[in-house]
């Protein structure tokens, strides 16, 4: 008997020793100033934006300090877009989660290599990109169908001279 008795009194020591240790935890943790990098806390977010990211509000406190100032950010450029920007954002964001994770590693690739080019060749980029999306949808799939047949020397003269003459 003395043994379930000593065990039980060791555990209930223990138990208060695990209380008190996250007590005291809680405790240091709420007082003094906060950490740099501790983030921002859920409820310190504006109402709107708690509304936009609450998909993110069960692990928000374990999100890293840069994404949750990142996820903020959007909130906000999110509530001053137009109801058709809004809609092209959603568009882009439901293609994305579409992409295979290879397909997403490409994508990632690609911008961070416009993100390394020159600002006038990303302009010219921007540029290119904007007459192509200009385009009526047939001529577009045309010259994609010519992009995918072009060697590689003539996708450089491409990019430097414009498209070269239909075949």
């Amino acid at each position: 008997m003395r043994r379930v008795e000593r065990a039980a009194d060791v555990r209930r020591r223990g138990c208060t020793y695990a209380g008190a240790a996250l007590l005291l935890g809680a405790l240091l943790g709420s007082c003094g100033p906060a950490s740099a990098d501790a983030g921002v806390p859920w409820d310190d977010l504006t109402a709107h934006e708690r509304e936009i990211l609450r998909p993110f509000a069960p692990e928000w406190g374990q999100l890293p300090p840069e994404r949750q100032e990142r996820l903020r950010r959007m909130a906000q450029r999110w509530e001053q877009m137009s109801s058709e920007e809004r809609a092209r954002a959603q568009e882009r964001f439901r293609r994305w989660q579409q992409m295979s994770p290879e397909e997403r590693a490409r994508v990632r690739e690609r911008y961070e290599r416009f993100k390394r080019l020159p600002p006038e060749e990303q302009e010219r980029l921007r540029r290119k990109h904007r007459w192509f999306q200009s385009l009526p949808p047939e001529e577009r799939a045309q010259l994609k169908e010519r992009w995918r047949r072009m060697t590689p020397e003539e996708r450089e003269r491409f990019w430097k001279e414009g498209p070269p003459p239909r075949r």
